[in-house]
């Protein structure tokens, strides 16, 4: 098949590509105005826990296959691989329904001129469960539009037609799929046939190495900072290092004159250097006198009593029962989390070429279709002619959610008539992050005399993650009433609790803040599973017991009472404090995925030593086991990083710090020496997997800490007092 017969029966297409998606936003509509509060918090609870499904563009198909001549199957994949490993899983799915070789299937990246792209972009583990079912329809329609047109070269009814590593025969003679597909102009395209089920699989749910691995070992695959185009220079752009500060003017006339000084660039947001090289353009960039226009200075203390419950507007998001009184029988903690940084290894950047009306953007992005829609907007050009080019990416997490300086590099571009490659600096990086908002947490409960819950409610406050990005709709906030990334992990699970609450405030804050991997979920996990164990200490009682026994047992319920049991009993969970080593325990739900960790620490020179995680996941089916597990593995050590080292401060009005080393991170020493990973299958699809394991780390090391020291730990990061 070529791409020449890609346009054919497009309405047949449609069928298997269209899905849901931002077009639900009419529903949330709807509910302003019936109920507007019951439903609002009805409709955050279903986007907090719902399936995120493939959102391609399908006004243009395009095509995802190409079969090359020597039978290889080329699968254009709408989403980008970040070292989550998806293309890998993507080849198990198209290899068994296509029935090939996983060897014959070779994954690539679709750019927004060779293939469809998800307009949700890369993001929120959605990229496997979101295709599990589309692209399965399209690999099995496409065999059966080989098989058809194999049974006419044959002569044959298709009937008789077998496949087997994409070779079809019949009646003792045999063609491969690239000998089928040779000259044909004019494709049957069939109804959907039915997909296999699990017992016919022969890659789905197998430990398969990934595709990408020999490539990357060699260094092959092509990153963003590895990106080259013929005759290109090098840009740059001046930043300013104090928070809010706008651009009032620009004295250029030295930096004009330097070595290497192509062109000074000079806009009406921005003033870049344009030079032969990379040094060069630094050089001159510092050469030039910028005015700036600072508000007064801030500092961390500032931050803090900003982000504080009852500061901004509040909103309940989930309310069953009556609110608790402020009585004496009522315990309460507050908690806090700081400021995160991504500290993706790669800076972000990119290389822009504009000719004429046209523009080529190769970049390591999680947003093709936005950065396109953007840069075209800037340029006045019309997207079509807009071509990004994703490469691999050196860390996403969700920093490149929102990859605005392609719009500068294709300026830059289109002022000097040549490609120009632009790259942030470490420093940039770190002071220009989209972070990970700040949070404080104040959480009360009421035991009975029975010990159990009678009451729980958790009032926290956060700044931006979904609401102001690029990724979601501008009205959306006001629809809901809450941020759809600040409430990942707020809800309390914990149903079977007769009076339960949680109530979100929001607060702007002065600098950007966005998308960081699993949103509100590491910070809303850590204040109330830290809670819960310190009740379950009030009321005397195991803290997995305590746990089962307020949870209901409806499916949600059941699927997150299992992976609780599953981790105690994989764990052998104690409250005993044995060879100097305490165990704790936490779980969540994010995305549908449960999740729960038992960790096991110890204290050395007043340290706090993790030797052990074991986690319990139920991701439904796992296309790839070991893939599964690999997640999991990088969920702990990111978040054991996140939860006993990152931080970043507000000092004289700057972000800081700037560079590693002073932004503290875990080291390989800081990596527990065994994690146990259980998966469970409590659903018969693929669940998000690259986001849920990161929820209950942080509390699971601070409840361990609470049993062997006593002490109860209530910032992030953690640190002995």
């Amino acid at each position: 098949m070529s791409k020449s017969d890609n346009n054919r029966k497009t309405g047949s297409r449609r069928r298997f590509l269209i899905r849901g998606g931002l077009g639900t936003v009419g529903v949330f509509a709807l509910g302003t105005y019936l109920l507007r509060n019951p439903i609002r918090r009805s409709v955050l609870g279903m986007v907090n826990s719902m399936d995120l499904t493939y959102m391609g563009e399908t006004s243009n198909p395009m095509l995802w296959f190409e079969i090359t001549k020597d039978n290889v199957i080329l699968l254009y994949s709408p989403k980008v691989e970040m070292g989550q490993g998806i293309f890998t899983g993507l080849a198990q799915m198209a290899a068994d329904e296509l029935e090939v070789d996983i060897d014959k299937i070779e994954v690539v990246h679709a750019s927004s001129a060779s293939g469809n792209i998800d307009s949700f972009g890369t993001g929120g583990s959605t990229s496997i469960a979101s295709l599990w079912q589309p692209l399965r329809e399209m690999a099995a329609t496409m065999r059966e539009m080989v098989k058809h047109e194999a049974a006419k070269k044959l002569g044959v009814e298709i009937k008789n037609i077998s496949v087997e590593n994409g070779v079809v025969s019949a009646n003792g003679k045999s063609l491969t799929y690239s000998n089928v597909v040779e000259g044909v102009t004019d494709w049957n395209i069939p109804d959907v046939p039915p997909l296999k089920e699990f017992s016919g699989f022969k890659y789905i749910g197998k430990p398969i190495p990934r595709v990408d691995l020999k490539a990357k070992v060699y260094g092959d695959p092509v990153f963003g900072m590895d990106a080259q185009m013929a005759n290109m220079l090098y840009g740059c752009v001046v930043r300013p290092t104090k928070i809010g500060a706008k651009f009032i003017s620009a004295d250029t006339k030295k930096a004009e004159n330097m070595p290497g000084v192509v062109k000074i660039v000079h806009e009406e947001d921005f003033v870049g250097v344009v030079a032969t090289s990379l040094i060069e353009a630094e050089n001159a960039k510092h050469a030039i006198e910028v005015v700036w226009d600072a508000p007064a200075s801030l500092n961390t203390a500032d931050i803090t009593k900003i982000m504080t419950v009852g500061n901004g507007v509040s909103s309940i998001i989930q309310k069953e029962g009556d609110a608790l009184k402020d009585e004496e029988d009522v315990y309460s903690l507050e908690f806090r989390t700081p400021i995160g940084a991504h500290a993706q290894i790669e800076p972000n950047g990119v290389l822009a070429s504009v000719e004429g009306d046209k523009a080529i953007i190769k970049i390591a992005t999680q947003v093709i279709g936005i950065t396109r829609k953007e840069v075209a907007q800037r340029l006045g050009f019309d997207e079509e002619n807009v071509n990004v080019i994703p490469t691999y990416l050196g860390g996403g997490f969700g920093r490149r959610l929102h990859t605005p300086h392609a719009i500068q590099a294709a300026v830059m571009s289109k002022a000097v008539g040549r490609p120009v490659k632009y790259f942030f600096s470490r420093k940039e990086e770190f002071q220009h992050d989209m972070f990970r908002p700040p949070t404080h947490h104040r959480i009360k409960g009421k035991l009975g005399e029975d010990g159990m819950l009678v009451g729980l409610e958790h009032h926290f406050v956060s700044g931006d993650v979904g609401n102001n990005s690029a990724l979601l709709p501008a009205i959306l906030p006001k629809i809901l009433g809450a941020d759809v990334g600040a409430i990942r992990g707020a809800f309390i699970q914990y149903t079977k609790v007769p009076n339960h609450r949680t109530v979100y405030w929001y607060v702007k804050l002065p600098f950007a803040t966005s998308w960081w991997r699993s949103l509100g979920l590491l910070a809303n996990t850590f204040a109330i599973e830290s809670f819960i164990d310190e009740m379950a200490l009030k009321a005397n009682k195991n803290p997995v017991d305590f746990r089962l026994a307020h949870i209901n047992d409806d499916e949600a319920g059941t699927r997150l009472k299992d992976v609780i049991q599953a981790a105690g009993e994989k764990a052998a969970y104690t409250d005993d404090v044995l060879n100097g080593r305490a165990m704790g325990f936490a779980a969540s739900v994010d995305a549908g995925t449960p999740c729960a960790h038992v960790v096991e620490v110890s204290i050395e020179n007043n340290e706090i030593k993790v030797h052990k995680v074991t986690v319990a996941l139920d991701p439904g089916i796992a296309v790839n086991p070991d893939q599964v597990r690999a997640q999991c593995e990088g969920c702990v050590i990111m978040g054991i990083s996140a939860s006993m080292f990152e931080q970043m401060y507000v000092e004289n009005g700057e972000l800081l710090p700037t560079i590693y080393g002073p932004y503290e991170m875990a080291l390989m020493k800081h990596s527990p020496k065994e994690i146990d990973v259980v998966l469970l299958q409590g659903v018969n699809k693929p669940g998000p997997v690259g986001e849920p394991p990161l929820g209950p780390i942080a509390a699971a090391i601070g409840n361990a800490v609470r049993r062997l020291t006593g002490e109860r730990l209530t910032e992030l990061p953690l640190k002995l007092s």
